[in-house]
């Protein structure tokens, strides 16, 4: 059976000239075939020549980029690409120690897998879909990395229930796909952690931030820490092993307090630095007086959307303001973006205005991204997501 061919209108092919993994739909001149979501799809330049081979979906995107040479997307081709990212955790020391067992292994575009997330948890790996293809693939994206990591993974958990196009009408339903429940405590840096894949936020644990937790701890020590939009308590037992006076954890979720007392008592039983509360952020800023000497703002995405960028943008300076107005002289803040629609430089001037409205003193001790394992394909800029500062505020 001949695979469906896109045709692309003159003068579109620039992006693929510099091996940008997305086509949109508007580059498009002519489909020959009918494809269906998350088809395999070979794309041609207008005057014939072979372009790339990637997924089909409907949408703005219309093709995700898997190849930019004529290869059989097959079980082989999977296991290749699951076998070099692997490779390249083993080679920078973030998979294979004996202090943590929890990384990305699968980070879409970074890793030439537009549409895949694979987090790895001890013997669990997380598997999270973004595109019907890779859904599409699962099964056999699942043999594949049972063999990579063989004596490793033993349980593989489907979860795309929030991350597919809804309009694709999948009907994902989460679940184990390979192996059943051995529980879900992971370790980072020599810290325990429960995981909630099953009804948590992403794929259970925000990985991403492991790097920066660990520069949080050096300066913890002695200082009153207000840890807002705690999750699972990341930072906050990064702070009590660094040494704090106290720590705090703010969010609005009950469940994620739980857990975040739960993770805060593995480490640090009986340990009454800690306190949480289930409470709006902004509410919290309000009300509290100026108590904390070092305070983390790690808010989940305020625009996921373009649309939304402008009142993203108003949401950190707000919040930011708010902090600058509140910390303790000589105190340290680390405040973050995750939105990918936010850049780096948008998200420093949101950051810069609320410094300007405090009428403080501040200044920049560290400029921070996501790690290593979160790699950022040089092709496609949009992969570095994360952003962060640390300020230090007179």
């Amino acid at each position: 059976m001949n695979k469906t061919k896109i045709i692309l209108k003159p003068k579109k092919e620039d992006s693929l000239l510099r091996m940008h993994p997305w086509i949109f739909s508007g580059a498009i001149a002519k489909v020959i075939g009918e494809p269906e979501e998350g088809d395999v799809v070979d794309v041609y330049f207008n005057n014939g020549d072979y372009a790339a081979t990637g997924h089909y979906q409907i949408g703005s995107i219309a093709v995700r980029i898997l190849s930019f040479k004529e290869v059989e997307i097959d079980f082989d081709f999977y296991k290749k690409r699951l076998a070099s990212a692997y490779d390249l955790r083993l080679a920078y020391g973030i998979a294979g120690t004996e202090k943590s067992n929890c990384f990305r292994l699968i980070h879409g575009e970074g890793d030439f897998l537009p549409g895949l997330i694979i987090d790895i948890y001890d013997t669990t790996a997380v598997m999270q879909a973004h595109s019907p293809g890779m859904h599409f693939a699962r099964e056999i994206i699942a043999d594949a990395l049972m063999e990579v990591m063989a004596g490793v993974i033993t349980e593989v958990y489907y979860k795309s229930d929030t991350t597919l196009p809804y309009k694709a009408q999948l009907d994902p339903q989460n679940d184990y796909i390979r192996g059943s429940y051995k529980g879900n405590v992971a370790v980072e840096n020599g810290l325990k952690f429960y995981v909630d894949w099953l009804k948590g936020q992403k794929t259970g644990f925000f990985v991403d931030q492991r790097d920066n937790r660990a520069l949080l701890e050096k300066y913890a020590k002695n200082r009153k820490v207000l840890n807002m939009f705690c999750y699972t308590g990341g930072f906050s037992f990064y702070a009590m092993r660094g040494g704090a006076e106290l720590v705090h954890s703010v969010d609005s979720s009950a469940k994620a307090i739980d857990l975040t007392k739960k993770n805060v008592e593995m480490n640090f039983p009986n340990d009454e630095r800690h306190e949480a509360y289930v409470k709006d952020a902004f509410k919290y800023l309000d009300e509290m007086g100026e108590n904390y000497d070092l305070i983390i703002l790690d808010p989940p995405a305020f625009a996921k959307h373009r649309s939304a960028l402008h009142n993203a943008l108003q949401g950190y300076k707000r919040l930011n303001a708010k902090a600058f107005e509140k910390i303790k002289p000589g105190g340290i803040l680390f405040t973050f973006s995750c939105s990918q629609v936010v850049t780096k430089e948008q998200f420093r001037l949101a950051v810069f205005s609320a410094a300007a409205m405090s009428g403080r003193n501040v200044r920049i001790l560290h400029q921070l991204t996501q790690p290593a394992d979160h790699p950022i394909n040089i092709y496609h800029p949009e992969g570095e997501y994360l952003k962060g500062l640390v300020l230090y505020v007179e």
